[in-house]
């Protein structure tokens, strides 16, 4: 007798798993497992390196049994949240952010001061930074209010949005963080120019952004000190970026091989920041690649996806938050090569951290929840589902 295959739920179940398991993308679910998987590899072979700086920590691969619970608490809260309907995902969306506001305002005197800037709230163990929950908080409510201002209903949904920008943006630069300012700002401003606004608007607030972008270089010193360093090498120490930069080189196209890296052992924040440089050290090109692929496929999956949804803050929100996802990965990968200056950014669903894992985890199951194939929510003729499937 031959064997068949039983599907895990039926297409007559009503169950809200089964619901979900139907109209979910399991393309874009199954890219960020498999982005979480690599993060738990790769943590195996950078926390043995990364302990030497930590004299306290004996366990060769302390790093790498946090990063397993990290990855499992992110996996829980991206399912659990791609669960949710859109009106579902706005009211937790609201509820990170002003979270998020809140413990920002009080950093200043209970946050925890690490190179020079208060960004974590220590909690025994473990530490929290509030910065990255903001981020999908921000994203979506502000797609949220832009799509309230085109109801014509008199909700000043701009002016709200703008308002809790600039407050977050304030936020982060009293830590000081540069690196999520910049994020955050362009992922606004992009969410803002596909919610349809007139040109001229955009132009009038890029040239707002690059007058920002220059009083930040005055005000910041570490700002200039890190600019001079990308520009002019040879006057200052670049042994972070050249550390990464030699391990890179060292990987070739298929590397050294499972816990053979060298030169991984002298670059700092190996297991967080520079997490891409100790992968493509041990396992070459054709990870670094695959990495980047993955990465490429969530976005431009995700944003096809997006913009056939009939809803505009479904729309807005859902492509925000797929930008968000590639902006981080693209500042990560870019300050590895040595493309752009340093920045304290993590690889998403990779790097090191409880904050950035948990903070992924939410900004992913968001997009699935808004992207899910529900009745009436895309474009006629523009249904995901596949022929003779009903949509739940």
């Amino acid at each position: 007798m031959s064997a068949s295959y039983t599907p895990a739920f039926s297409r007559n179940d009503q169950s809200p798993v089964a619901q979900w398991f139907w109209t979910v993308d399991r393309g874009l679910l199954g890219a960020a497992l498999a982005l979480m998987g690599l993060g738990v590899a790769l943590s195996f072979a950078s926390s043995p390196a990364a302990i030497l700086a930590d004299e306290s920590i004996t366990d060769p691969f302390h790093y790498s049994w946090r990063m397993m619970v990290f990855s499992g608490l992110g996996l829980t809260l991206m399912l659990t949240s791609s669960l949710l309907s859109p009106r579902g995902v706005r009211r937790i969306a609201v509820l990170a952010l002003f979270g998020a506001i809140l413990v920002m305002m009080a950093l200043p005197f209970i946050g925890d001061t690490v190179k020079g800037a208060a960004r974590w709230v220590n909690f025994g163990p473990f530490s929290l930074q509030p910065s990255e929950f903001a981020k999908p908080g921000l994203i979506v409510f502000a797609a949220w209010m832009f799509a309230e201002a085109q109801k014509g209903q008199g909700v000043p949904g701009v002016t709200i949005a703008f308002g809790f920008y600039a407050l977050t943006v304030c936020l982060l630069l009293i830590q000081p963080d540069i690196g999520q300012t910049l994020l955050i700002t362009t992922t606004f401003m992009a969410v803002f120019f596909m919610a349809g606004v007139p040109f001229k608007w955009m132009a009038v607030l890029a040239s707002a952004g690059m007058a920002g972008l220059v009083s930040l270089y005055f005000v910041f010193g570490h700002m200039r000190d890190r600019l001079s360093r990308f520009f002019s090498p040879e006057t200052t120490d670049t042994h972070q970026i050249d550390a990464a930069s030699e391990a890179i080189r060292a990987g070739g196209l298929v590397g050294r091989g499972v816990g053979e890296g060298v030169m991984k052992r002298h670059v700092p924040d190996l297991h967080t920041d520079f997490i891409y440089s100790v992968g493509a050290e041990e396992f070459g090109l054709v990870l670094s690649l695959t990495m980047i692929g993955l990465y490429a496929f969530i976005v431009v999956r995700g944003m096809r996806r997006a913009m056939k949804l009939t809803d505009p803050f479904e729309q807005t929100a859902a492509a925000g938050l797929f930008m968000l996802i590639g902006l981080q990965a693209c500042i990560n990968v870019a300050v590895n090569l040595n493309l752009i200056p340093t920045k304290g950014m993590t690889l998403p669903f990779i790097s090191y951290g409880g904050s950035s894992m948990l903070a992924m985890g939410l900004t992913m199951g968001f997009a699935l929840a808004l992207t899910r194939r529900r009745p009436g929510a895309y474009e006629p003729g523009a249904s995901l589902a596949r022929p003779g499937r009903r949509l739940l």
